[in-house]
């Protein structure tokens, strides 16, 4: 079977929810919330535990993909759990406002 080479893989598709994002991107916005410290505890690999550092972990992480995978997971677990809540607070008055009257 020959692959269009127009049609976008399925890791490449707009509804790949990372998409758009690179792997240093993730690695770096988990690293400034969480620190190395818990990175480890959360997902015990090396790069993240004795010395850690975005180069050796991006390296370890591109050519592992079972720690890559991990490492995705916990980043759309992260992000998808905190937009939700962005977007109801904009919408939403908060329970200790009182409803405005007409």
């Amino acid at each position: 079977m020959v692959e269009n080479p127009r049609m976008p893989s399925p890791s490449q598709h707009p509804r790949d929810p990372l998409h758009g994002i690179t792997l240093k991107d993730i690695v770096t916005q988990l690293q400034e919330e969480f620190g190395w410290e818990e990175m480890g505890r959360r997902i015990p690999i090396r790069c993240f535990l004795h010395n850690p550092s975005l180069k050796s972990s991006l390296t370890f992480l591109r050519k592992t993909p079972w720690a890559r995978e991990k490492v995705e997971m916990w980043y759309l677990r992260e992000h998808w759990r905190k937009k939700p809540r962005a977007a109801n607070a904009a919408s939403e008055p908060g329970e200790d406002e009182a409803p405005a009257e007409p």
